[in-house]
């Protein structure tokens, strides 16, 4: 194991979270191209992602899926609806609850999405190993960094 000299720790290229938003920033460019034949945006895209795994959802449910509040949530959803992808409803069991269906259009989507993944891929010139151990660690550091904001509260 290499150690960096604690003078290089302040480093912008010794920051994970650098490193991190970078990669994200580069996944964000590959999915714009991608996804605007599907006439989504990334955080659309991710909406779709859990309604087409999951089915139904209130919105609450939803948003814990994606870790996202309700005030960030709901202007996604709206333009969805907008775009006759979605259906916002009031649960008939909790006038409180709302719940978020898809709509024909938007389950008919998913065939054309099927191939955002594989150009995915293709695009990271990644095995499928690597791809899984990278996910794998990434949501270990999720979970360290998530424990320690708890500690911190």
């Amino acid at each position: 194991m290499t150690t960096t000299p604690t003078s290089d720790w302040l480093r912008l290229d010794q920051q994970i979270c650098f490193a991190l938003n970078a990669a994200s920033r580069a996944f964000g460019g590959v999915y714009r191209v991608l996804l605007k034949d599907l006439g989504l945006t990334y955080p659309q895209y991710l909406v779709m992602l859990v309604l087409w795994e999951h089915g139904d959802l209130p919105v609450k449910k939803l948003g814990e899926h994606l870790r996202l509040d309700s005030g960030t949530l709901s202007p996604l959803l709206k333009r969805l609806e907008t775009a006759g992808l979605v259906r916002r409803e009031r649960s008939a069991r909790d006038e409180r609850s709302v719940e978020v269906r898809l709509t024909e259009d938007g389950v008919a989507l998913r065939e054309r999405a099927l191939e955002v993944p594989r150009r995915i891929i293709a695009a990271t010139d990644f095995d499928l190993d690597e791809i899984q151990e990278l996910r794998t660690r990434l949501d270990r550091l999720t979970a360290a960094l998530d424990a320690a904001t708890e500690d911190t509260h």
